[in-house]
């Protein structure tokens, strides 16, 4: 391997690439996560979409089929949050990623075990927040990129992410890479290496059923993987399909009927209490930006997503993606998808070497 792929990410997590498997929902599970590894990579459990029962076997099943590190995924809202941070600690997982930060005292508590901590930001002055309340590193999503997004590309964000909290920790860029030009392209805005979702979504290691593989494989329209608040009131990179078609016309009390059906369906799936799951929605409501009814739809959205990538009934669900889905056409392995995306990023960076030593050659002009 070339210095170019030996970053402070690399370093940090204990990985040969600079190329992070993010934690899809349904979709980041231990083969997927040990594949990953085993190639190089660095992954990560997708916590949320685990009962507590399973979390630690699943922990223990990836240390079964990989000696790489690997990380774990949760929100600060799930009822079980405190119990994966232990799980984490006790088990010596590597890292855990999150969206909304699970609160100084949970993130104190994992630095000190010596877990690496990476939420992932959608701002420059997230980032800085991020950074302040103690993460090691970051993860930053520009507007290509599936599930909860903002509206800035990535080739804006990530540059202005780098300068804003590059001196201070590794920053990693999401949304819209695929290959070794999109990390050559992030190791140049300044980032540390890439991280991918839908990427990893459609490789042969995944456990999402084929009819909903060949449902992303078949959308060659980057337009067509839109950005609605159909869901949950807070804007989603999801696929156009039936089903978000009749959410986005779904009047209130309708949303309302869909959000308790879900909240139901995932009381009964990870066990949690009725009161368990109403503080969450009443935490997420705290900020005044979305109602009830979003919020237990949002806390709740793993049942919906369900359909698709468990059931295998893609139009019948939601289908977080990254436009990158619209330029993918074909299933690697998680070995043949990274030593391409290193091979690649190399060749590129040697191209780029071998023009900028010819142009700096005497008597190159002329």
């Amino acid at each position: 391997m070339s210095a170019l792929l030996d970053t402070r990410i690399t370093r940090l997590l204990g990985c040969r690439y600079p190329i992070i498997q993010t934690a899809m929902g349904w979709v980041a599970d231990p083969i997927l996560v040990a594949a990953t590894g085993n190639a190089g990579g660095f992954g990560f459990l997708a916590g949320a979409t685990i009962p507590p029962e399973r979390m630690e076997a699943d922990i223990l099943a990836v240390k079964s089929m990989t000696d790489e590190n690997f990380g774990v995924n949760f929100h600060m809202y799930q009822p079980n949050a405190a119990e994966i941070v232990e799980l984490v600690i006790k088990h010596g997982v590597r890292a855990v990623s999150y969206s909304r930060s699970p609160g100084a005292e949970m993130v104190a508590r994992l630095k000190d075990a010596g877990v690496v901590c990476m939420p992932t930001v959608g701002l420059p002055k997230h980032a800085l927040k991020a950074v302040e309340m103690g993460a090691d590193a970051v993860t930053v999503q520009g507007g290509e990129g599936g599930g909860h997004t903002g509206a800035v590309p990535t080739t804006l964000l990530l540059p202005q992410v780098v300068d804003a909290v590059g001196d201070k920790v590794p920053v990693l860029g999401a949304g819209g890479f695929k290959d070794g030009r999109g990390l050559l392209a992030a190791l140049a805005f300044g980032a540390d290496g890439i991280a991918m979702g839908t990427r990893f979504l459609l490789t042969k290691e995944s456990p999402v059923p084929e009819p909903t593989k060949q449902r992303y494989l078949s959308c060659k329209d980057p337009a067509a993987i839109i950005r609605s608040s159909a869901l949950d009131g807070l804007p989603q990179r999801m696929i156009l399909n039936p089903f978000l078609s009749e959410l986005e016309q779904a009047g209130g009390l309708k949303k309302l009927w869909i959000a308790l059906q879900s909240a139901l369906a995932f009381r009964r799936f990870t066990g949690a209490s009725v009161g368990s799951l109403l503080r969450s929605a009443l935490a997420m409501t705290s900020g005044g930006d979305i109602s009830k009814a979003q919020a237990i739809m949002a806390a709740n959205a793993p049942m919906i997503i369900q359909k698709a990538m468990v059931d295998g009934l893609p139009d019948d669900g939601v289908l977080p993606s990254g436009q990158v889905a619209g330029v993918i056409d074909e299933l690697l392995s998680c070995e043949e998808l990274i030593r391409s995306i290193v091979a690649e990023a190399e060749m590129r960076f040697g191209t780029l070497a071998a023009h900028s030593h010819a142009s700096a050659s005497p008597g190159s002009e002329g």
